[in-house]
């Protein structure tokens, strides 16, 4: 049994509420509750619920005599929880490439991609003072950076290092693309300096990538 008040029971999922604001634009808590026919109390709880996190803010408009109206509106930060298609965007920009240039082009594209991601990789691990730490060190720094990149990243050292990604942002690209993952995993051996090998790909499937990392020999073979 739901022992919630009524007007709880049926509260909009905070997603539900930041689209509201984006399509209305700044709202008060009158306007959302009678939006989504639940009491001005639940709309404020949502709302300051929302603000704690630093997706909504309140913003104060004086409209004549007596105290200023306030106005919720979302944040740059709640973008992350409103539909998008980046994705679908990015297949549609590499298609485009393909057609000017080739695959030759696209090729380039990613070259010049991972190139960039190196150097801040590296500079990162240089910041944190990880340039000649141990190679699970760095690949635990590595997993640090793809995590926040939206890869879900950890490594594991139960059979072997691995590098392990739970999450592919840009999945769409990469099952369309392959020179995506193969790029990702040159990326990989070339910040960290071993050798690289896919055993997992999301994109053929399976539920996660995972990449051995093996250290080269004293000759870097």
């Amino acid at each position: 049994m739901d022992d919630r008040p009524p007007d709880q029971r049926h509260a909009p999922t905070p997603q539900a509420l930041l689209l509201a604001l984006r399509r209305q634009g700044p709202l008060s808590p009158d306007g959302l509750a009678a939006h989504f026919h639940i009491s001005r109390t639940a709309a404020l709880q949502q709302l300051r619920a929302l603000a704690a996190e630093g997706l909504v803010e309140r913003r104060s408009m004086r409209h004549g005599v007596g105290r200023p109206r306030h106005l919720y509106d979302v944040t740059e930060r709640a973008q992350a929880l409103l539909p998008a298609s980046y994705d679908r965007l990015a297949v549609s920009l590499l298609g485009a490439v393909r057609e000017v240039g080739g695959a030759e082009l696209v090729g380039q594209v990613f070259d010049a991609r991972r190139a960039a991601q190196a150097r801040a990789i590296r500079d990162r691990l240089a910041a944190r003072g990880l340039s000649q730490a141990p190679l699970a060190d760095r690949a635990r720094e590595l997993a640090v950076i793809q995590t926040e990149q939206g890869y879900v990243c950890e490594v594991l050292e139960d059979d072997g290092l691995r590098l392990v990604e739970h999450n592919c942002p840009i999945r769409q690209v990469a099952t369309e693309t392959p020179t995506a993952c193969e790029a990702e995993a040159r990326l990989f051996s070339e910040v960290l300096g071993v050798q690289v090998t896919r055993a997992q790909h999301i994109a053929s499937g399976a539920r996660s990538c995972e990449y051995r990392l093996i250290e080269l020999g004293p000759e870097g073979s």
